[in-house]
């Protein structure tokens, strides 16, 4: 008798193939998002930044859940959780525009992917998934390579280093409430709704921020160009999150969860083409360190089939 493995299903292979390449268009386009932002910020506040990526996200993805006839199913229970889900998202969203204003992209993103290290331990703490010995301590070297890239950017421009880490806290928070939800809910409604209220909530905050002449929440009237950034802002992360949703449909998330650190690799390419800026060789160690980590991470839930970075996976920065 022959112990070779039976092949996978020729349509499985390619379902998979076909989702490694959605994702990798993801990762692709995902920085372009920071690049409008970061020009956008020079002029517009954070909080109008994200507003307008709320509302053309928002926009985008109507014409699909209308389509897909499922939106009013939502229950008033949900539209709480989606409430809160929205909050969450543009706290995160806010504090990573506002970093753009004083860091590097690409240092921006490398010390925000520590977010499924984040959701290792948050989930170990809140969800009681057994964590073992070596996830752990790839979590504590993972913090230890972006304290490489934070330390030189905290003598740079203080508190701000910081943000980055508020974001993928929150974006943590965001996945394990998504487990609930994913469950009984259409992703597209999900987004859709998450965006509706991070539109609300960024308009409350710019109407009592009106006139206070901070640079995060006072809104202004943007010019040609500025607009144009808050557009590519918002078409972008709409494509992004299409392209998710997408890849996810057609590879489990394990497989795909990988690919996302790549995303540090893009960023510093286009940053480096629209900006000048390239990590020093300290920043480079710290950013392979938590690559490093990351997919050690990702391994051994890949090996022990527990699934705290899978869901990680489909809360990326582009909902």
């Amino acid at each position: 008798m022959s112990n070779r493995r039976p092949s996978p299903p020729v349509s499985a292979s390619s379902e998979i193939m076909m989702g490694l390449v959605l994702m990798s268009l993801s990762v692709l386009v995902s920085p372009i998002i920071d690049i409008f932002s970061k020009l956008a910020i020079a002029t517009v506040p954070s909080a109008e930044i994200t507003a307008a990526r709320f509302a053309v996200q928002a926009l985008c993805m109507l014409p699909i859940v209308l389509w897909r006839r499922n939106l009013m199913d939502t229950t008033w229970k949900q539209s709480f959780f989606h409430a809160i889900r929205g909050a969450i998202i543009t706290v995160s969203m806010i504090s990573f525009v506002t970093t753009l204003k004083y860091m590097p992209v690409a240092d921006a993103i490398a010390i925000f992917f520590v977010e499924p290290i984040i959701l290792t331990i948050l989930s170990s703490l809140f969800l009681k998934e057994t964590i073992g010995w070596r996830r752990y301590t790839a979590c504590a070297v993972g913090f230890a390579g972006a304290i490489l890239i934070i330390q030189p950017s905290f003598q740079e421009v203080g508190y701000v280093a910081l943000l980055p880490v508020v974001s993928a806290v929150c974006i943590a928070i965001s996945a394990m409430m998504n487990r609930a939800l994913a469950q009984r809910e259409d992703p597209w409604v999900m987004q859709f709704h998450m965006g509706l209220w991070g539109l609300l909530i960024c308009a409350i905050i710019l109407v009592l921020g009106h006139g206070s002449g901070s640079d995060v929440f006072d809104p202004v009237r943007p010019d040609t160009r500025a607009s144009l950034y808050l557009l590519g802002v918002g078409v972008t992360a709409a494509i992004a999150g299409i392209l998710g949703v997408y890849a996810y449909r057609s590879a489990p998330a394990s497989t795909l969860a990988p690919l996302q650190y790549f995303e540090i690799v893009s960023a510093t390419l286009f940053a480096w083409l629209v900006f000048g800026d390239f990590p020093d060789a300290i920043k480079w160690l710290g950013i392979f360190i938590i690559m490093g980590s990351g997919f050690y991470i990702i391994w051994r839930e890949r090996r022990f089939a527990s699934k705290p970075v899978s869901d990680t996976s489909q809360s990326t920065r582009a909902p």
